[in-house]
């Protein structure tokens, strides 16, 4: 991993985002909100990478889209490089896209399939004006050669790749504009678990050579270990755990860390794993539980976690939870 520096690149403060849900044609009004992102904040700091995880519908596919200002926050702030996302004009925010981009969860939808591939990578670099027309292919066939594939292929069109191909292409159209920060949205859930160790390594080697910082977004918590230095748990529109990688995989602080570390397959049959199964589903975020949004399906539930919500809290080593278990 690549030496962390301690001033944020990236900055959350209190970010929340709801979805308005209306009723009627003509007069539609608002009946509910369905509560994505619930009032949180972390820091992200250059070289880094944060791993945010939690299950599907959790919001953290949502806080990416939202940091990179694809979806107007409801009210909190983003700041990059010091400068407060939200309140940038459409020319400043479109600057700022050089050094933020997206690398996406489906390799089949995120690439147009009327393009070759070298208009797909040759499409920032000439939004940015980047380099001039007759450096495309150079350019290019570098992007091609960094991401392992052969700038030959370049004439070719996405269905003639497979998903791990295509996820290169999306890495490769991601650097086109050398960023400094990119969202990686659940980037090798959609691939065959042979391929995701292979496109996981290549982002951690292309962190290495370019000084690259990423949220890294995903559901897996094996693949999230792989590659981050510190992970956010998310459970339904909060966080609820944020530590140092290793000290949240040895020492789980919140039940729910708990119970998904605890499903994580072993790879020894001899060893029995002591699987934490939660009761019940996850309550639908348009109406959240009182208190703590977990005390429905925590083992270890106490009267006051239905009715006051816990604050994130340090249990030492910089390893916050929110949880009123001592």
């Amino acid at each position: 991993m690549s030496n962390v520096n301690h001033h944020p690149l990236l900055k959350v403060d209190n970010l929340v985002k709801y979805f308005s849900i209306t009723k009627g044609i003509l007069f539609s009004k608002q009946i509910g909100a369905v509560k994505a992102v619930d009032d949180i904040s972390f820091t992200i700091a250059p070289g880094e990478t944060l791993g945010l995880v939690g299950e599907s519908g959790c919001g953290k596919s949502t806080v990416g889209r939202v940091i990179l200002g694809l979806t107007k926050a409801t009210s909190g702030s983003v700041f990059f490089e010091g400068k407060d996302i939200q309140a940038l004009s459409k020319h400043e925010l479109r600057e700022l896209r050089k050094d933020m981009q997206i690398i996406f969860q489906d390799p089949y939808a995120s690439l147009n399939p009327r393009m070759t591939v070298r208009e797909i990578i040759a499409e920032p670099l000439e939004i940015h004006k980047i380099v001039d027309h007759k450096d495309f292919d150079r350019r290019i066939d570098k992007l091609l050669d960094v991401v392992g594939l052969d700038s030959s292929l370049k004439r070719r069109f996405p269905h003639e790749f497979s998903g791990g191909q295509r996820q290169r292409i999306g890495i490769a159209r991601a650097l086109a504009v050398n960023p400094k920060f990119i969202v990686c949205d659940e980037p090798v859930s959609a691939l065959d678990v042979s391929i995701q160790a292979q496109v996981v390594n290549l982002l951690q080697d292309l962190q290495e050579e370019f000084g690259l910082t990423y949220l890294f977004i995903a559901h897996d918590l094996s693949v999230i270990k792989h590659i981050s230095n510190r992970v956010a748990v998310m459970y339904l529109g909060k966080i609820v755990e944020l530590a140092d990688k290793d000290q949240l995989y040895n020492n789980p602080q919140h039940p729910y860390t708990q119970a998904l570390l605890s499903a994580i397959p072993v790879p020894n049959p001899e060893v029995r794993s002591n699987r934490i199964i939660l009761n019940g589903d996850v309550p639908s975020p348009i109406n959240p539980p009182s208190g703590c949004r977990f005390h429905t399906r925590c083992p270890h539930v106490m009267q006051i976690c239905k009715e006051l919500e816990p604050e994130m809290e340090d249990k030492g080593n910089r390893h916050y939870a929110a949880c009123h278990l001592k």
